[in-house]
């Protein structure tokens, strides 16, 4: 029976597409993996417990990767298996519909390309609105790893580059889940336009403290954490995606003092290595 897994990574936010459908992103290496087996018959069965929202979303990107006449006479196997931890801003959402994205196309159609498999993922994510904008900026740091800018409007990759191998991401995941209405970002839209025209000039860092700043007034984050973060040593520091994680961007010889920050906080401390790698798929 042909079976594919596939390995995808996580990213933290520079500068949040919502308010303009421009974003900018950077992948970390938490990663997310999916194996898929294809059987004759039909149906899809996930071997994970998944929860009703991931469950309709990878149903959604199967039915937009596999061609129709191969889905009608094919019994799919899905098991994932993630470091990411959901519902946080850390794109785990993203990196789910392009894994498993990525192992529908080793399996049914080998020649489609990159973008081929990150637009199966993004219009299903817009289709079952686990994401506003679709996340193509998600979606493309998940996919490259390292430095992404991107119109998600048009789908357009505008800037990929690779980040130092010696920064890392610290990460903070509050106990509490609780965030402001991501639609209020359009207020500031100009703010986030300027935070994303630093990310084209790859000034990353002041773009995410800017994005940080914008984001944070308006989903009820606490800034003054952020300027603490800097303060300590982090080269950028932003709520991430639309919270309640926040992620600090840190030299290897600043991480202890950036984690320090954040001890007066209530919640866990992940850090996570920067990914420069590009999602790997092979058949098993």
């Amino acid at each position: 029976m042909p079976t594919a897994r596939a390995v995808m990574h996580g990213a933290v936010s520079i500068v949040n597409a919502i308010a303009t459908g421009k974003g900018a992103t950077l992948g970390i290496s938490l990663n997310v993996e999916s194996t898929i087996e294809s059987a004759p018959g039909n149906g899809i069965v996930f071997e994970n417990k998944e929860s009703s929202l991931s469950s309709r979303l990878i149903r959604s990107v199967v039915e937009k990767a596999v061609p129709k006449n191969d889905l009608g006479k094919s019994k799919l196997r899905i098991s994932l298996n993630s470091e990411i931890p959901s519902g946080y801003g850390l794109k785990s959402s993203s990196a789910i519909s392009s894994v498993i994205s990525l192992a529908c196309a080793k399996l049914f159609r080998p020649q489609v390309d990159d973008f081929e498999v990150l637009r199966h993922g993004v219009e299903a994510s817009l289709e079952t609105k686990v994401s506003i904008t679709g996340a193509f900026d998600d979606a493309c740091a998940c996919y490259f790893g390292g430095f992404i800018v991107t119109d998600n409007h048009s789908m357009k990759l505008v800037k990929s580059e690779k980040a130092p191998a010696e920064i890392s991401a610290v990460i903070f995941i509050p106990r509490s889940r609780k965030r402001g209405n991501v639609k209020n970002l359009k207020i500031l839209a100009g703010v986030f336009e300027q935070a994303w025209s630093l990310a084209s000039k790859s000034d990353y860092w002041n773009a995410m403290l800017l994005n940080g700043l914008a984001t944070s007034a308006i989903l009820n984050s606490d800034p003054k954490i952020l300027t603490d973060l800097i303060e300590a040593g982090a080269l950028g520091a932003s709520v991430s995606g639309n919270g309640p994680s926040i992620a600090a961007v840190a030299k290897k010889e600043n991480i202890s003092a950036v984690k320090k920050a954040f001890s007066s906080q209530d919640g866990e401390i992940l850090v996570s290595e920067i990914n420069n790698k590009k999602a790997e798929v092979y058949e098993v």
